[in-house]
């Protein structure tokens, strides 16, 4: 299969395959290591509703396939919401108000909220899919600051109205895409001191990100506990992973790969949004024109600075999917009772796709970890 994409600086269209192997893809010579600091897990047992997720297991996908194991790490239901982006936007909110305070990054949530009461000067500005921004409101609730988004054209009123259920002030570009919202993001922080708090970056802007990265780690830590236990040690892994600027990819590739640099890991896109695949495509970041999709959280045209060389090396392949793939995968999941909405299900739907490509190498003794990165949500069926 094939689909269109267009580049948004030259304008030019190219028709491309729905599966790249990645040719610059690094195993023995992986590099950088990762060592995951245990500080951030730490934290993360201190805030409210903490507890791991659900490893589900699909045994008679495995069977069908070929494979060991086939997992899904179910992200519905993270600290009390319904994605995984929460890991991430608190630790990065955590540590950058921790530096402005000029505070140890060890301090209490209620000590860190404690001292931000006693000033009037600092709040937070973000944009969002979705998910992003809630995870962003939540945590600015928990500290009682002001949150304020700004969200691309195609968020429909229903996750306008979630949002400012966490107290969000939310803007919305009537004619903007999510690369729109985050120049104005950009905008308001510059003319206003807001805390700019983004998961994608660029050469100006990576310590946040860098810390949103560091956050999924916690859900890595768990995702290896979890599948030792189930297999009795650690088996050669092929993740799949949803990609949107690309710092939850940037984070599994990155620890995945430190573990076992035989691990191969999936990256999975739109084919609305296919930032990352093309910029593999062509060797360098190039952002793309998005259209529409219900994978909402995967609409991004621009991959993150900080997470295209991790992910250039380590992705060993990366694979678009259509709307009604990510639908008929979140029905079968939903029957096998794991709550996957579409970005979730996306992943799914790429792994099927990829072994009907591709002949996986040992597959009977690997196990496949599918990340389901957001539980259900309203959205309209394709048809």
């Amino acid at each position: 299969m094939t689909y269109k994409v267009k580049h948004l600086k030259t304008g030019s269209s190219f028709e491309r395959p729905d599966i790249l192997l990645n040719e610059l893809h690094k195993d023995q010579d992986w590099q950088p290591q990762h060592n995951v600091d245990p500080e951030v897990e730490a934290f993360h047992r201190t805030l409210p509703d903490y507890g791991e997720t659900v490893l589900h297991s699909l045994p008679s996908v495995a069977s069908e396939l070929g494979f060991s194991h086939v997992f899904v790490k179910d992200e519905s239901a993270r600290f009390g919401l319904p994605s995984f982006k929460i890991a991430g936007a608190s630790w990065a909110i955590h540590q950058a108000l921790c530096g402005r305070l000029e505070l140890p990054k060890t301090t209490s949530l209620t000590d860190l909220t404690r001292a931000l009461n006693s000033r009037n000067d600092i709040s937070v500005v973000t944009c969002t899919d979705g998910n992003w921004g809630r995870a962003c409101a939540r945590m600015a609730k928990y500290l009682s600051i002001t949150c304020r988004i700004y969200v691309p054209y195609f968020m429909n009123e229903y996750t306008q109205s979630l949002l400012r259920e966490e107290g969000a002030d939310v803007r919305l570009l009537a004619d903007g895409s999510y690369d729109d919202a985050i120049l104005a993001v950009r905008s308001n922080s510059a003319s206003t001191g807001a805390l700019m708090v983004l998961d994608t970056s660029w050469p100006e802007y990576t310590e946040i990100p860098q810390w949103v990265a560091d956050g999924y780690t916690t859900i890595l830590s768990e995702t290896d506990r979890q599948v030792a236990a189930r297999t009795g040690g650690p088996p050669p892994i092929l993740a799949f992973v949803s990609v949107g600027v690309g710092s939850w990819a940037h984070a599994v590739i990155l620890d995945l790969k430190s573990r076992n640099a035989q691990n191969k890991i999936v990256t999975v896109e739109s084919e609305a949004a296919p930032s990352f695949k093309e910029s593999l495509q062509c060797g360098q970041i190039t952002p793309v024109q998005t259209g529409e999709t219900i994978m909402n959280g995967m609409n991004c045209g621009t991959t993150s600075h900080l997470a295209w060389p991790v992910m250039r090396d380590g992705a060993y392949a990366a694979v678009t999917v259509t709307d009604i793939e990510s639908h008929e995968c979140v029905q079968y999941l939903q029957s096998q009772g794991v709550n996957a909405g579409p970005c979730g299900a996306a992943t799914l739907a790429a792994l099927r796709k990829f072994c009907s490509y591709r002949d996986v190498e040992t597959r009977k003794d690997t196990a496949v970890v599918l990340f389901s990165s957001e539980g259900m949500r309203e959205y309209e069926v394709p048809s």
